[in-house]
């Protein structure tokens, strides 16, 4: 069985004006089943409390802890680990990174996306994940899904062999 108890400096996941309730549900417990705090910044275009994001999280809401932030800006002044920015517009994969504990996965609102100057400021730690050619873009929950747990299987230094 792999163990994943809490670790001191956990993997973050930061949504940046996150539009659609569900997704944020859906992203909650990802961050519930690998210890993760969700990051929510930007205003919230919906009531926390809207069904379908309750639906979606389950009764996982509970047990993840929540941090709010006005802007990308003022999470980004306070972090002190590594942002690693997901997007469909760069060109590194993301199993070329490296990722340690405490670092953060940023996601952008489902129809903007991460914003470009915000892209290139940070171009190095850049990442997407790899897709055939003429496909737009993941759902962003399955996104942070597969950026979430590749940085823990690195993170954790899980070998992927069943019962480790």
């Amino acid at each position: 069985m792999i163990d994943l108890s809490p670790i001191p400096n956990p993997l973050r996941i930061v949504l940046v004006e996150p539009e659609i309730p569900p997704n944020v549900g859906a992203i909650s417990r990802i961050c519930a089943c690998i210890g993760a705090p969700l990051v929510l910044c930007g205003p919230l275009t919906f009531d926390e409390n809207h069904p379908k994001r309750k639906r979606a999280g389950l009764d996982y809401w509970d047990k993840v802890e929540k941090i709010y932030h006005p802007d990308f800006e003022s999470f980004l002044a306070g972090h002190e680990g590594a942002c690693w920015f997901l997007s469909t517009k760069v060109g590194r994969s993301l199993y070329e990174a490296r990722f340690s504990p405490g670092d953060a996965l940023v996601f952008g609102s489902e129809t903007r996306g991460l914003p470009a100057d915000l892209l290139a400021r940070h171009e190095a730690t850049a990442l997407r994940i790899p897709m055939i050619a003429g496909i737009r873009s993941l759902n962003v929950a399955n996104a942070a899904a597969i950026a979430a747990y590749e940085a823990v299987r690195q993170i954790r230094g899980l070998s992927g062999t069943p019962g480790i």
